[in-house]
């Protein structure tokens, strides 16, 4: 997980939407602030900033340069719209640009690339299962799964959002990636796999949702119990 500064003159609107919506659907831990010269002691804070120049460039570009002078190092990913592509140079000191419509999969993978690899690397624990993302190793009550790439991936994605509920739909895009032409049969096939692989004692960590898709629910026993 990633400390994410997302910067943008949308940033805690009377709306109360977040700048970047696809951030909320990540598991990284996001703060936001509007442009201003706070840019440069809040960066230092962070893994990677998020720069939105979707509407104002020229604002972009000034936080851009403030973050040079201040001889900024923390990885800046610049989020563009289709006509914004033109103005950028390497002057602007950015690590990659991000085009506005990209999906939550694909910005991930932009942030993960962007942040040093011994920050990227973590544990996700919960309900008695432990993923070692960087060593792709499983575990479950001290007990190794034996993964294929697809199921650690599936397993992974789902424990990183407890308690979120997802479609068939997103879980193939977001896991298998939106070149995948296969149906949503496959995410049925993999998830019964996964279960039989945790055992009768935990397939309930992989919670179904009738009609809408399936769900990490670590804390799902307790509540039966309860």
């Amino acid at each position: 997980m990633a400390h994410v500064l997302a910067v943008s003159p949308r940033a805690e609107g009377a709306s109360g939407d977040h700048a970047f919506a696809v951030l909320g659907l990540l598991s990284h831990s996001v703060r936001e602030m509007r442009p201003d010269a706070a840019i440069v002691t809040e960066a230092g804070r962070a893994d990677v900033l998020i720069l939105d120049g979707r509407t104002d460039l020229a604002v972009a570009r000034q936080m851009c340069r403030l973050l040079d002078t201040a001889g900024n190092e923390t990885p800046v990913l610049l989020v563009l719209g289709e006509g914004g592509f033109a103005a950028v140079t390497t002057e602007w000191g950015v690590r990659d640009i991000v085009l506005d419509t990209a999906g939550p999969a694909e910005v991930d993978a932009r942030i993960r690339l962007a942040v040093p690899r011994e920050t990227t690397q973590g544990i996700v624990s919960a309900g008695g299962l432990v993923i070692d993302e960087s060593a792709y190793h499983a575990s479950l009550d001290g007990r190794t799964l034996d993964l294929t790439y697809t199921e650690f991936e599936l397993l992974k994605y789902l424990a990183q959002h407890p308690g979120r509920v997802f479609s068939r739909e997103t879980l193939l895009s977001d896991v298998w990636g939106y070149d995948y032409f296969g149906g949503t049969r496959t995410v049925d096939v993999h998830v019964r796999r996964l279960r039989a692989k945790l055992g009768t004692e935990h397939e309930y960590l992989i919670g179904t949702v009738r009609n809408v898709g399936y769900r990490f629910s670590p804390d799902a026993r307790r509540s039966e119990a309860g």
